[in-house]
């Protein structure tokens, strides 16, 4: 995998990117959110406004043709507050889902254009994390930033513009004393980050550690392993428990910075305000006004203090998210790639060399030509490169060295689209969806007709069971088809692969997990399926391919023999003494 420039982890360039990114595609909807924010921290300072004429004229100077004209302006501004919040809240709540939509489907979309090779190396609850934990605190951010830089600063605004009409002395005073907290405020934000970032990693962890744990469940029970498998349990929920209090201690040490100089503040204010009263320069509506203004003037101040904190959180799930989209995969298409067109199969592998990313040597100097039309089978130890060989026809990885030619096209220089639309791919792990029997076997082709699947199914041997499930080819089949058992799963994945109809079939011990009624099924269905087919078969079970067109022993990476059964039986090497071992157990019952 290859990864662009280093990502820009600072505040002001992530936040920036959060907003042209996933905020400002939005616009219309945006102004209409910070227009409702807007008139709503008016309405809130003319609120604070009337208390002034509420005391001097009403209580204090007794004039009762202000009562009526007070008393209706204060039911219109609360009203207009009223329905300029309610605005602003359901459009600022359309707006964060949807940035959480747009993240995670873009996040999807990017993932699936990710080599094998980094799903191997990333856990399937790493990757959830992201969307499920770093989506949502990215919109977490976007939008607490939003409404503290709409409601909470003109609401902000609003109120100082109260106080310095009231009593610009006092106001410029409680100006010049909060930004000594902004010092202390971005020190606890860049700890914040880092706490988050441990925190999210850890959640990941948990996610993987339940996705294994709940699917491995038989093995749990048939081990034992329920006490141990607790205490990992414990031991993840423990570290996020730990980290998350971590965290709010840490954004709580905001609230005594902000309540000791508010408090201070305050004080200050009261007094010298009282005395400005006590001694007539101010009047007692000035006081109230001026005082109701400042502890307006408190909340939004608080939550744009407490912001950096907040945002920090998101930043780190943002760092996550965006270095995901750094990565770039190795695998696409050159430019001027051209569409793979099969005329009949042929398959060549000239010089292959191929190690994985570790360093580990799979393959050297390997050349197997597979002729088309033909099953060719490739067998050996264990660990020798068999599957490595298979993958490679698709390009799930590329090569090291030397080439592979489909009809005598190099296959790294065709689209891949249509070099796997030419591939067909049976393997021992069946990968079932939890949907119906239906949709499974129609999944890579989903025009296909009701007939056209039920077709695909008898030709696999499937359609009499399906027909005997409680509601036919609607039944759900479950979580990995847990609902059917082995034989069933496979024979649904051989006519999912009979259905996409391509020309070359590639087989990856298809029958080695069955038992001996299951694999017999499943062999005839296979049969069946590779007909006038290219097909390239790796068998555990040595009597599966004895009438393959051609075998190839594979060893350390190289090819170590070929020929037909009959041949290789003669030559009495390697595949002899498999075949002879595995016919020796099967003969006493030991497989």
């Amino acid at each position: 995998m290859q990864a662009e420039q280093p990502q820009d982890t600072r505040t002001f360039p992530l936040m920036k990117r959060i907003f042209q990114e996933y905020v400002l595609p939005y616009k219309f909807q945006l102004s209409i959110a910070l227009t409702f924010m807007a008139v709503s921290s008016i309405a809130t300072a003319l609120s604070m406004s009337l208390l002034k004429p509420v005391v001097d004229e009403i209580f204090t100077a007794k004039n009762p043709d202000m009562l009526w004209n007070v008393g209706l302006s204060i039911v219109f501004v609360f009203l207009v507050k009223g329905i300029s919040q309610f605005g602003q809240l359901t459009t600022m709540s359309w707006l964060g889902l949807r940035i959480v939509s747009d993240i995670q489907i873009k996040l999807y979309n990017h993932l699936m254009k990710m080599d094998l090779a980094f799903f191997h190396d990333n856990p399937s609850g790493t990757l959830v994390s992201r969307f499920m934990t770093d989506a949502v605190l990215m919109r977490n951010t976007a939008t607490k930033v939003l409404t503290s830089a709409g409601k909470d600063l003109t609401l902000l605004i609003g109120m100082v513009t109260v106080m310095l009409v009231t009593n610009w002395q006092l106001a410029l005073f409680a100006l010049i004393v909060f930004p000594i907290t902004i010092g202390p405020v971005l020190k606890i934000g860049k700890r914040i980050r880092k706490v988050s970032t441990n925190t999210q990693i850890e959640f990941g962890h948990l996610l993987t550690f339940l996705n294994q744990s709940i699917s491995g469940v038989r093995h749990v029970k048939a081990y034992r392993m329920e006490k141990y498998e607790r205490g990992q349990m414990r031991h993840h929920t423990e570290n996020i428990r730990r980290l998350i209090l971590k965290s709010e201690r840490t954004k709580a040490l905001n609230s005594p910075i902000m309540e000791s100089v508010i408090g201070f503040t305050v004080a200050l204010v009261i007094v010298y305000s009282g005395y400005q009263v006590i001694e007539g320069i101010k009047t007692a509506g000035d006081f109230f006004a001026f005082m109701a203004s400042a502890f307006s003037a408190y909340e939004p101040a608080k939550r744009l203090a407490h912001l950096n904190a907040e945002m920090q959180g998101g930043l780190a799930g943002a760092v996550r998210v965006f270095n995901l989209f750094a990565l770039k995969p190795e695998i696409k298409n050159i430019d001027q790639a051209k569409a793979l067109d099969v005329t009949g199969g042929e398959i060549d592998f000239k010089d292959v060399g191929f190690e994985y990313a570790d360093g580990t040597k799979a393959l050297q100097n390997l050349n197997i030509h597979i002729p088309a039309g033909k099953t060719v089978a490739l067998v050996g130890p264990s660990g020798a490169g068999k599957s490595t060989v298979l993958n490679l026809v698709p390009r799930f990885y590329n090569l090291n060295d030397g080439t592979i030619k489909i009809d005598g096209q190099d296959i790294s220089h065709v689209r891949l689209a249509s070099l796997r639309r030419a591939c067909a791919l049976v393997s021992q792990e069946t990968v079932l969806f939890d949907d119906t029997v239906r949709a499974n076997i129609a999944y890579g082709s989903l025009d296909a007709s009701e007939d056209d699947i039920i077709h695909a199914a008898k030709h696999a041997a499937a359609h009499d069971f399906i027909m005997e499930l409680p509601e036919g080819y609607d039944t759900m089949v479950g979580e990995d088809g847990v609902k059917l058992s082995g034989g069933q799963r496979q024979r649904i994945s051989i006519a999912r692969a009979m259905l996409k109809n391509s020309p070359i079939l590639l087989l990856d011990e298809a029958t080695s997990a069955l038992d001996t009624e299951s694999e017999r099924k499943v062999q005839s269905a296979l049969q069946e399926l590779m007909k006038e087919r290219t097909t390239l078969v790796i068998a555990h079970r040595l009597s599966t391919v004895v009438d393959a067109d051609l075998i190839y022993v594979i060893d350390k990476g190289q090819v170590a023999e070929q020929g037909t059964h009959t041949e290789l039986i003669n030559h009495d090497g390697i595949y002899a003494k498999l075949y002879a071992m595995q016919f020796s157990e099967e003969e006493t019952g030991e497989e």
